[in-house]
C-alpha cells in the first residue's frame, strides 16, 4: 500500500513568490534609513551654518558696542568650536544608528531568507520522495510488464507441461476408482 501526497504547486509558487517579495521591502528599508542619514546630515549642517551665522552677527554686534575686538573673535571661535563639537556629536550619533538599522535590516533578510530555504527544502524533501515512490511503483510495473528470459520461460513451460501431466494424472487415478 502507498501513501499519496498531493502538493499545490499555485500555492507553492505564491509562497515562494511572497518571500521573494518581501525581501525587496528590506532592501527599500535600509535605503530610506541612508536617505535620512543624509537628511540628517544636511539638518546638522544648516544648523551649524545658522550658528555660525548668529555668532558671527553676534561677534559683529559686540565689535560695534564694545569695541573689544579680542573678546569678540574668542567667543566667535568658541561657538564655532561647540557648533562643530554638536555637529560631530550628531554626525556619530546618526552614524551609529544608520549601522544599527543596516545591521537589523541585514539580520532580517538572513532570517527571512532562511526561513524560504527551509520551506524550500522541506518542499523538495517531499517532492523528492514522493518522484522516488512513483519510480518504485514505475519500475516495478514495468518488471511485470517485461517478458520472463528464455530459459525462465522454458522451465516454466515445462513446470507447466508436468503439471498439467501430474494433474490429468490425478484425475485419470480418480476415475479409475
Amino acid at each position: 500500500m502507498t501513501r499519496w501526497t498531493w502538493v499545490d504547486e499555485e500555492q507553492l509558487l505564491e509562497q515562494l513568490d511572497l518571500v521573494r517579495l518581501s525581501l525587496p521591502e528590506a532592501f527599500h528599508e535600509a535605503e530610506a534609513i541612508a536617505r535620512q542619514k543624509d537628511e540628517i546630515f544636511l539638518h546638522a549642517e544648516q544648523y551649524a551654518q545658522e550658528v555660525i551665522e548668529t555668532a558671527e552677527r553676534q561677534a559683529a554686534q559686540i565689535l560695534n558696542e564694545m569695541g573689544i575686538l579680542q573678546r569678540a573673535e574668542m567667543e566667535a571661535q568658541q561657538i564655532r568650536q561647540q557648533a562643530l563639537a554638536e555637529i560631530e556629536r550628531m554626525r556619530r550619533q546618526a552614524q551609529q544608528d544608520l549601522e544599527e538599522m543596516q545591521r537589523l535590516a541585514i539580520a532580517e533578510c538572513e532570517e527571512i531568507q532562511a526561513g524560504a530555504d527551509e520551506y524550500a527544502d522541506r518542499v523538495l524533501k517531499e517532492m523528492e520522495l514522493q518522484l522516488s515512490e512513483m519510480m518504485r511503483v514505475v519500475r516495478n510495473g514495468r518488471q511485470q510488464l517485461q517478458p520472463a528470459p528464455p530459459e525462465q520461460s522454458a522451465r516454466s513451460r515445462d513446470t507447466g507441461n508436468n503439471t498439467a501431466t501430474r494433474s490429468q494424472s490425478a484425475k485419470n487415478d480418480r476415475s479409475k476408482n
